[in-house]
Parts: C-alpha cells; sequence; structure tokens
C-alpha cells in the first residue's frame, strides 16, 4: 500500500519524490499529466512500449496491483503489450497472475479501440466482431487471474467492464460487483464503473446511478476519494441529457461543493499517485454546473494538470480559461 504522500485541503503540498516533473511549454501553465505524475508509472509505461516485462515488473514493484487500478491501466494503454504480454504468461510462472491481469486489460482496451466511441448504430458488423472477441479473450484473462488470486480486486473490477461490453445481463455484472466489494468495500474505481452500468444508454434507470453515489459516499468516511463519485453521476446525468444545463442549479452546485469539501478539499484526503483525476473530475462537474467558488480551489489545487475531460467539447479549452482565472 502507499504510505500518505500529502494531505489535502487545498493546501500547497510538499514535493513528492517520484513527482514527474510537468510539460507547460507554450500552454499558459496548463499541461497533461502523464503517467499519473509519477516517475515510477512512467518507468512502467516506457518499459511497456519496448516490451521489456523485466522492465515492468521492477518499475511496478511498489504497487498493489490488487487494488492500484490506475497503475495497471497506465501500463494496458501502451499500444503493442498485447504482442508480447503472451510470453510473459507463458514464461513467467510467478509473475503469471500479473501478466494475465494486464493482459486482460488491455484487451479490453484494444476491443473499444476496435468498436470506437461512436453510438452503436454507426458501429459496423466488423467493428462488433472484432469488439466480442477481444472482450472474450480480456474474460478469459481476468477470470484466470481472480482464480490464481483470490484477493485481488483488480480483476472484478476489469470483467465489469467486460461484461458491459458483452451486454453478459444484469444478474453476472451484479455477481461480479459484489465479487469486488466483498474485496474492498471501498474500491471507488468499481463504484465509479457502477455508475455508468446504472445510465439508461446501458439500461438502468433515470436516477439509480445518482442514488447509488449518495449512498456510496455517505458510507465513506470523511477525506475519502469516494466523494468523487457524486460529480461522476452528475457529470453522467448530464450526458443523458444530450448535454443541456441541467446541473446548472442551486442544489446540485450545493451537492458538489458538499461533496468536493467532504473529499478532496478535506485535511484527510491523501494525495496518492493520480490524485488529479480526482480533482479533475470535480472541475469538470462544477464548471457544468457553473458553480464559481469551490470551482475555484479546484483548480488552484491542480495547478494546470489536466487529465482529459470525456464528452465536453473543446475541453482543453475550458479547462485552460478556469486554469487562468484561478
Amino acid at each position: 500500500m502507499f504510505r500518505r504522500l500529502f494531505g489535502g485541503g487545498g493546501e500547497a503540498p510538499p514535493e513528492s519524490p517520484y513527482a514527474l516533473a510537468p510539460e507547460r511549454a507554450g500552454r499558459g501553465g496548463m499541461y497533461t499529466l502523464r503517467a499519473m505524475g509519477d516517475t515510477r508509472v512512467l518507468a512502467a509505461e516506457d518499459a511497456a512500449a519496448a516490451g521489456d516485462w523485466a522492465g515492468v515488473k521492477r518499475a511496478l514493484e511498489p504497487f498493489d496491483l490488487g487494488r492500484e487500478h490506475g497503475v495497471v491501466g497506465i501500463v494496458a494503454m501502451v499500444d503493442g503489450v498485447q504482442d508480447w504480454i503472451g510470453r510473459a504468461i507463458e514464461e513467467d510462472e510467478e509473475h503469471r497472475a500479473a501478466a494475465q491481469l494486464i493482459s486482460g486489460v488491455r484487451h479490453i482496451h484494444w476491443g473499444w479501440e476496435a468498436r470506437t466511441d461512436a453510438q452503436a448504430v454507426h458501429v459496423t458488423q466488423e467493428q462488433w466482431r472484432v469488439f466480442h472477441e477481444r472482450l472474450h479473450v480480456a474474460e478469459e484473462l481476468l477470470l484466470a487471474a481472480a482464480e490464481a488470486r483470490p484477493d485481488w480486486v483488480s480483476p472484478w473490477r476489469q470483467l465489469l467492464t467486460s461484461g458491459r461490453g458483452m451486454s453478459l445481463g444484469a444478474d453476472v455484472n451484479e455477481a461480479r460487483l459484489d465479487a469486488a466489494l466483498r474485496r474492498d468495500p471501498l474500491d471507488v474505481s468499481s463504484h465509479i464503473e457502477w455508475v455508468s452500468q446504472l445510465q439508461p444508454r446501458w439500461g438502468g434507470e433515470p436516477g439509480a446511478a445518482l442514488a447509488f453515489a449518495r449512498a456510496a459516499v455517505a458510507r465513506a468516511p470523511h477525506g475519502h476519494r469516494m466523494g468523487r463519485l457524486i460529480a461522476d453521476a452528475h457529470i453522467e446525468e448530464w450526458v443523458e441529457s444530450s448535454h443541456g444545463d441541467c446541473l446548472e442549479t442551486p442544489a446540485v452546485q450545493a451537492e458538489l461543493r458538499e461533496a468536493a469539501d467532504r473529499s478532496i478539499l478535506h485535511p484527510a484526503y491523501e494525495r496518492r499517485p493520480g490524485w488529479q483525476g480526482d480533482f479533475n473530475t470535480f472541475a469538470m462537474a462544477l464548471h457544468l454546473a457553473g458553480e464559481r467558488h469551490t470551482v475555484r480551489r479546484v483548480f488552484q489545487a491542480l495547478d494546470g494538470a489536466y487529465t482529459g475531460w470525456n464528452y465536453l467539447a473543446d475541453a482543453e479549452k475550458v479547462f485552460a480559461a478556469h486554469h487562468r482565472r484561478a
């Protein structure tokens, strides 16, 4: 597990010994965060790009792969991992489960690359075929990793995504969510994925995701990053509304402020590698809600670190404008 790197509350934290220097050139102080802002994760990413399994293992040694989903995701998103990770599975018995996990997550990303983000009606039969073929491989790998490491949350978390893509149904996916949360009731990534699955576009009922998010945040202690689930749920609600102004209400603004104060701006919040993602989620939700006070504190803490805002046109320009004002 990580030690506490630095505190929350919005104050300027001390520098992490593994902090990755930002590349701000020519962007008004704004920069796109790489490798979760951590030199060790960057080393793992570079080793994966070189097909260096030994280097990947060395770089990932400080991390708990059974729970640190973001670190696994960074390695798995490297193009070409699928070309060499099979050899690691075959030859490295000691670390086979880790290789299966990385390969499984890679096949999920690789499958979605084939499908693209287009609406279902615009996806070709060939794209669907490749998508399902790769997700099927991912399922086999992740189930094998789960069997080898029954204490790990990560395989079950990722099986939620593959199960959604393969339309395996509510019973299967609810069982997988239960399996993940039995291993860690406060696993934020599993909760975020379930907020997505509860959306009407995936067969959920209107309002179900927000109710789920509120209940999860209420169970979490103050200072826990689970508070971001409120921001995730409101962003999803905005997507379902066809990008309207549904969030621009005093009630939504107040709920987002309270969630930020309870989580990312709370003194007990731990800024672990990738903490900027939590802040970016709140930044986007607060922007969409037209909130003008807490959003400044969030951007001040980010100091220009941008992790990408899905669904929003001209997201980088919007982020840059907020960064300048903050």
